[in-house]
């Protein structure tokens, strides 16, 4: 199922109803980066994407870990 701007639809499975796209701030290692991804605007759930998992994320974790 597509949503209105064409990408696909997820639903939170607790609440059933669809994640919503927002910028999110992310922190590891009392350091801070926001990224935008889908969460339920009900709960709070994020939904967050391999490849911000494998991508920004590990790249920000391998520099901070690195000092």
């Amino acid at each position: 199922m597509k949503d209105g701007q064409g990408e696909t639809a997820f639903i939170c499975a607790k609440c059933g109803i669809p994640l919503e796209k927002t910028d999110t701030k992310f922190e590891y290692l009392k350091h801070e980066f926001s990224h935008p991804i889908r969460r339920c605007p009900s709960c709070g759930q994020a939904f967050i994407p391999e490849e911000l998992a494998t991508g920004k994320m590990l790249d920000v974790e391998t520099m901070l870990e690195d000092k």
